[in-house]
């Protein structure tokens, strides 16, 4: 049996929950921005400066806690991990709502990233157990959808509750979905194959062989230590560091730009702020199916990489006079810094063994996450400082140009089994 015609119901119970998990882990992530350009800096006496740092805090906590949890998901249960997850960022989310100082905020945005640290790294091994590689990048890349679609939504969303009621009620409305969606996920959810009932044994015997087969053709990994020190996960951490400081500079005040940088309102602002998501939707679906039928992961991350860094140089070179020439080349520029990420996360699961798959994946995503937590930061620094977008797009394409280079450094898992820095013969070092 094909591996594409094992239980293709798998798609229509899967990816769905898949999806809306995730999607409802970005309104937090994205909504501070909506915040900061509709007055809650000057409610509650935050700094231009003191504004950036509190939007990239969620970063810094989502960076020290992404491999205890994903250890803990690949090891116990993604199902437990992720429903503890959903109530606590839905309430902490809520909570931003009602602060009264600086201290407080600061608080639970480091909290919100704590409690969303793990998040990515256990559904991407939630998505090893169910699909096989030649599925990967597509299964990757609905999960990661919720990212662009659910900042495309938030954002028309936000500027509507901002306008009508205010910032604190925009917090404290979107919060509310993930302690409802935590409910759900509990009695809707199962960690492997076996444990579902909509799956007859033929169909889970066919899925397990073939992951089997597929993990055969792995060379075997001692331990976490031994794959954290291969060539190939260190360059991929370095990688994302940088892909990282492009997309999150970007989502994070990206209505700020458009608000600043032409006279408009909060829902105008809002619809604009949404455009790129779509774009970058439409994006990941065509590269991810592509990379899935041709087998080539790094083919369909560098070179969309480079085409977003010629983007932010466009829009740095075409200024605030020629707006909207400025606004097409930042659409171009989501499509294609979204466009890689389904190849991407596939690549660590065909290089590296089910056993240290998810804690690689999780160390890449901490670099990522401290990539975002310095782009977030330092965009809003540099927007603030300069009173101007141009200085944080060239700051942005110099961060994608390194990453598509840094891409073109990993070694196909073929090659990378022969040449690894580390060798994968040594005993194993947990």
């Amino acid at each position: 049996m094909k591996p594409s015609r094992i239980a293709p119901r798998r798609w229509w119970y899967i990816m769905p929950i898949v999806f809306i998990t995730y999607s409802l882990a970005y309104v937090d992530r994205s909504n501070f921005s909506f915040a900061s350009a509709a007055g809650i800096n000057d409610d509650l006496g935050i700094t231009k400066g003191m504004s950036s740092l509190l939007g990239a805090l969620f970063f810094l906590g989502y960076f020290f806690f992404q491999i205890p949890g994903t250890i803990y998901a690949e090891r116990r249960s993604v199902k437990k991990l992720i429903f503890w997850c959903l109530l606590l960022w839905g309430g902490f989310a809520s909570l931003t709502g009602v602060v009264n100082n600086i201290p407080m905020l600061a608080a639970i945005r480091f909290a919100l990233g704590v409690v969303e640290a793990a998040v990515m790294p256990a559904m991407l091994v939630y998505i090893s157990n169910w699909f096989t590689k030649s599925e990967r990048s597509r299964a990757n890349t609905f999960l990661i959808l919720g990212n662009p679609v659910t900042v495309l939504w938030m954002s028309v969303l936000s500027g509507y509750l901002i306008e009508s009621f205010g910032w604190r009620e925009m917090f404290i409305f979107e919060g509310i979905p993930a302690v409802i969606w935590a409910i759900i996920w509990w009695f809707t959810v199962k960690d492997k194959p076996e444990q579902v009932g909509w799956m007859s044994e033929q169909e889970k015997k066919a899925l397990s062989d073939q992951l089997a087969k597929e993990q055969k053709d792995i060379q075997a990994v001692g331990g976490y230590r031994e794959a954290f020190r291969s060539r190939s996960v260190v360059l991929l951490c370095l990688q994302y560091f940088f892909w990282s400081i492009g997309v999150y500079g970007f989502v994070l005040w990206l209505p700020s730009i458009l608000h600043d940088g032409k006279e408009m309102g909060m829902v105008e602002a809002g619809w604009l702020s949404s455009a790129p998501y779509l774009a970058a939707t439409i994006a990941m679906i065509v590269v991810s199916w592509a990379s899935d039928k041709m087998q080539n992961r790094k083919l369909f991350v560098w070179p969309l990489l480079l085409i977003g860094a010629l983007a932010f140089f466009g829009s740095w070179a075409a200024g605030s006079h020629h707006f909207w020439l400025s606004y097409g080349l930042l659409v171009v520029a989501a499509a294609a810094m979204y466009a890689p990420y389904g190849p991407f996360f596939a690549i660590i699961p065909e290089m590296l063994p089910r056993n240290v798959a998810g804690g690689a994946m999780a160390l890449i995503n901490s670099l990522g996450a401290l990539g975002s937590f310095f782009g977030s930061w330092f965009v809003g620094y540099l927007n603030g400082n300069t009173g101007s977008p141009s200085a944080s797009f060239i700051f942005m394409a110099v961060s994608l140009v390194l990453s598509a280079g840094l891409t073109l450094l990993v070694k196909p898992r073929q090659a990378a089994t022969k040449s690894e820095d580390v060798s994968l013969t040594q005993g194993s070092n947990n």
